[in-house]
């Protein structure tokens, strides 16, 4: 069953024993209750795609395993045109959703990376890493698997490595081993998708030394794992949850949660590292490499999705599109700007001995940067255009809208252009929750903090060698050290 149904996914996720709580309820079902239910959705609409034959040459591909066609989330990516493929992925999934579909991506990722660095641990250990995850992976493909990634740790004082915490769990680590599998503790925090997925792929959190052999772990567990609670994070448009009509424009979204591991137990043939502390910096490297130039496709994405309904607004408030050529045109440079220049980062990439494909980590971390930057003023440009109906808390609810004692003058006096009350309303807050409700992704710090990719360009731009060049085009030939 490689590429399964929106039927078959809903079906799979309520098999699942209840682990989720929010607003301290425990959720019986993911797939209905108010709360998770559209990050469900989202991801649902990922899964039908595979069977769009419009979008199908985008949602699936041919398995490096089998041979067969599955859903692209569960593949390896072994070229250029793999990974090109990845960002068109997720550029089309924001069209299809409005938000980010995290279990279609972050846990993908982990096993694409996992894939080289398991290679590499074999090779020089005499490991056999890389076999349990290609078992894993024909597991993973045969089920057609939502998978979230959970890399950050809660970390606790940043200025300490993680054997110097005074709480040693406040990093996962390996608490026990057993001659079956691995026991594990700690806390993996603002995980995106969980609720969605049904398998959770856990990576080290950082770059480790010896002294932290612990911490270095990658194993994958059950969404209902025993010792795993789930906690997820309230986010500003949760107060509309329980409503229906206008309030939640796209029916989908994106929920984070927190996950509490309680001496959870891992099965030896999901474990991938137990310990190698010295292959922590080729997964984190690996990961921010490859990862950070897709996601400048996830941004673009949503940036599609605000121009269009800058248009919208604009034709609703009165006024033609075309009087917004300007901020329309900056948009959508803003979106071909993080969409290219990580495409740039994937091509100027390269193949790994064990066949999976890694970006260049230069412009991956570069793109990492605008994607912290350039979607924010994307997003303004939007509120500019749709003025100030659009903005967060100056639009009444779908239930006063429809008020029997008050409705009908809000939407007289919400009437503008040529189209309806409703219309314009649905539009001012799908413009809302893009901008600033529920529907914004992680462009901040999803796939790791701006500061830290600008740690990385510093470092990996070749500045020595260009004041070279420079010393020979300006004909100085004198030794200039750095003060």
């Amino acid at each position: 069953m490689a590429l399964r149904t929106r039927d078959d996914y809903f079906k799979s996720l309520r098999n699942l024993k209840p682990n989720i709580y929010k607003f301290g309820r425990l959720i019986e079902d993911v797939t209905t209750d108010p709360t998770t239910r559209r990050v469900v959705e989202s991801h649902a609409r990922g899964i039908e795609a595979a069977h769009d034959p419009k979008l199908a040459g985008v949602f699936t591909t041919t398995s490096l395993l089998t041979g067969e066609t599955i859903h692209r989330n569960n593949s390896i990516m072994a070229s250029a045109e793999d990974m090109i493929a990845n960002a068109r992925f997720k550029r089309e999934a924001y069209h299809l959703t409005g938000s980010c579909t995290g279990g279609l991506c972050a846990g993908w990722w982990g096993y694409h990376v996992m894939w080289s660095v398991t290679w590499d641990m074999d090779e020089a250990l005499g490991t056999e890493y890389h076999q349990r995850l290609k078992n894993w992976g024909r597991h993973l493909e045969r089920k057609g698997l939502v998978v979230a990634g959970a890399l950050t740790d809660a970390k606790g004082n940043r200025k300490l490595k993680p054997h110097q915490q005074p709480d040693p769990d406040v990093n996962v680590r390996i608490v026990e081993r057993r001659d079956n599998g691995l026991v594990i503790r700690g806390a993996k925090l603002m995980i995106c998708g969980t609720a969605a997925s049904e398998e959770i792929f856990i990576l080290p959190g950082g770059g480790y030394k010896e002294a932290d052999a612990d911490y270095a772990l990658a194993c994958v567990i059950p969404r209902d794992a025993e010792g795993l609670t789930i906690v997820e994070t309230r986010h500003p448009s949760d107060g509309r949850d329980l409503e229906e009509g206008f309030d939640n424009p796209a029916r989908t979204g994106i929920t984070q949660a927190w996950l509490l591991l309680e001496d959870v137990f891992v099965p030896n043939e999901r474990v991938f590292m137990a310990g190698e502390w010295q292959f922590t910096p080729q997964v984190v490297g690996r990961f921010t490499s490859s990862y950070r130039g897709c996601i400048g496709a996830c941004v673009a994405g949503q940036g599609d999705i605000m121009a269009g309904a800058a248009a919208l607004i604009a034709r609703a408030n009165g006024l033609s599109a075309k009087t917004f050529r300007d901020k329309l045109t900056q948009m959508a440079l803003l979106n071909e700007t993080t969409f290219t220049m990580g495409v740039g980062a994937i091509a100027l990439g390269s193949r790994h001995p064990s066949g999976a494909w890694v970006g260049d980590a230069l412009r991956s971390h570069g793109t990492k940067v605008h994607v912290g930057t350039l979607p924010y003023e994307t997003k303004r440009l939007c509120q500019e255009i749709g003025g100030g109906i659009v903005e967060t808390g100056c639009f009444p609810s779908y239930q006063d809208f429809t008020s029997p004692q008050y409705g009908h003058l809000i939407q007289k006096y919400l009437t503008a252009g040529k189209c309806s009350a409703e219309a314009r309303a649905r539009i001012a807050r799908l413009v809302e929750w893009l901008t600033i409700g529920g529907g914004v992704p992680g462009c901040m710090h999803g796939g790791g903090s701006p500061d830290g990719a600008r740690m990385f360009v510093y470092n990996l731009y070749p500045l020595e060698e260009f004041a070279e060049m420079a010393k020979k085009l300006a004909g100085v030939e004198e030794e200039i050290t750095e003060p």
